[in-house]
């Protein structure tokens, strides 16, 4: 009862397409690879100084509506 060998994990590879089918893994993959692009992506921009990171306005309404909230906020493009 050790560690599985190269032909365990083929057959256990094997099973998971079968039951998923390829597109839905292939979905995944891509899904996977979006979001570790969006975390990379954001662990840079919270890396800049204040400076060069748009700054964003926020002033609460004291109208009516006390829990309003308005946000500015300057979308990337």
């Amino acid at each position: 009862m050790g560690t599985f060998s190269v032909w365990h994990w083929l057959i256990v590879l094997a099973i998971v397409v079968l039951v998923f089918g390829t597109k839905k893994l292939k979905n995944l993959g891509s899904d996977l690879g979006g979001a570790v692009k969006g975390f990379k992506d954001g662990m840079k921009e919270g890396g800049q100084s204040a400076e060069a990171a748009p700054a964003q306005q926020v002033t609460q309404n004291t109208g009516a509506e006390k829990a309003t909230i308005d946000v500015e906020a300057k979308q990337k493009s």
